[in-house]
């Protein structure tokens, strides 16, 4: 993986984060735990399928298919245990 490779997914697995924050809701601390379990699932997802060879919806070099559903699974679990919004 090169450097292009590794700033197109961070910019992909960002612009999860903060749709599902825009989404959902929230302050601060709601926007940088979506972002950080965006990254974590994203990377995570793109390694695994590296490892195993699996080729889902590669984009170049970055396993697209797996990182976007281990992201998207990890932003649920993260929403479904955080605290609830405060709605004003």
């Amino acid at each position: 993986m090169n450097l292009s490779s590794f700033i197109l997914g961070a910019l992909i697995a960002t612009l999860y984060g903060a749709v599902f924050h825009l989404l959902r809701g929230g302050g601060l601390g709601h926007l940088l735990l979506y972002l950080a379990l965006a990254w974590l699932g994203f990377w995570a997802g793109h390694f695994i399928a590296a490892q195993f060879g699996w080729t889902f919806l590669s984009l170049g070099s970055i396993h697209l298919g797996l990182a976007t559903i281990i992201a998207l699974g990890l932003l649920l679990l993260g929403a479904w245990v955080s605290p609830p919004v405060q709605k004003a």
